[in-house]
């Protein structure tokens, strides 16, 4: 089967696809990667044109060919303690504030857009250290969601080369992480059953939860999508932020004009005031 190239309506029908369904804006230069990272699917499918594979990408009932679609054309980059001062000022600053304003003792945080896991342990992490002489007393249960069951997994199973595990301080390598094999790191069991991992779409037009979030992460997210989207975004998480939460977006990030009720306290950091 001879591959065909991707033409430029082709392309802009992908490019409609992935902005009405996932919120993600892809520019013109993107055509390139779009073509390389889909034509092996293509290939697999016996498919030989962007146009059929649309068709069957939208025809699609069970769902499998979306999600199989967003783990190809999303870059999942991350790694642990990226952006240090946001962890720096959660343990400093929003930990202490939670645990003497909430007398109910539940720690609601959302890591949005969780990648391969590396920033929900690293929140894990401190949270633990944290409450450790008050753990019985709190529910410190966290929820990270991302759209690619791809990097779920990666973050549900908790395997880390040793080189990315190395540059975490050496009482956490020791305290919440287990040898996996000679070059790899596996987060203890106890530190993953405290992290419930879900496929979540950030494009939903209401989010579905019964409880306001006091801390949400959505770090290095909305940098893929437009202002109307992000904007759209921005007003989701304030709902979802109980009075007085916090929200953190990627230090690459803005909410300059679309904030809202958010309020800028600190570089990439959000508290809802009303």
């Amino acid at each position: 089967m001879i591959m065909k190239d991707i033409t430029d309506k082709e392309f802009n029908t992908l490019r409609e696809y992935i902005k009405s369904t996932f919120g993600i804006s892809l520019s013109n230069e993107k055509k390139s990667l779009i073509y390389s990272r889909l034509r092996a699917v293509l290939q697999e499918l016996h498919i030989d044109n962007f146009t059929d594979y649309y068709n069957y990408l939208i025809h699609d009932q069970t769902g499998q060919a979306a999600i199989r679609f967003i783990d190809k054309v999303t870059t999942n980059h991350t790694f642990f303690m990226r952006e240090t001062d946001h962890f720096d000022y959660f343990r400093d600053k929003v930990l202490p504030y939670i645990e003497g304003a909430y007398k109910n003792n539940d720690l609601r945080l959302w890591c949005a857009g969780c990648s391969s896991g590396e920033e929900s342990y690293t929140l894990k992490f401190i949270i633990e250290d944290h409450f450790r002489n008050n753990k019985a007393k709190w529910n410190t249960e966290m929820l990270a969601t991302d759209i690619s069951t791809q990097v779920l997994d990666k973050a549900t199973h908790g395997v880390y080369p040793n080189d990315s595990v190395h540059t975490l301080p050496e009482t956490w390598r020791k305290r919440y992480f287990d040898p996996f094999d000679e070059s790899h790191s596996i987060v203890k069991q106890e530190i993953k059953n405290g992290i419930i991992y879900r496929k979540f779409n950030l494009m939903e037009e209401k989010f579905p939860f019964k409880k306001p979030f006091q801390v949400i992460f959505c770090r290095n997210v909305m940098i893929y999508f437009d202002v109307p989207t992000k904007a759209a975004l921005a007003k989701r998480f304030h709902d979802a932020l109980d009075i007085g939460g916090y929200l953190f977006i990627g230090l690459s990030e803005t909410l300059s004009g679309i904030s809202g009720d958010l309020q800028q306290i600190a570089p990439a950091i959000y508290r809802r005031v009303k």
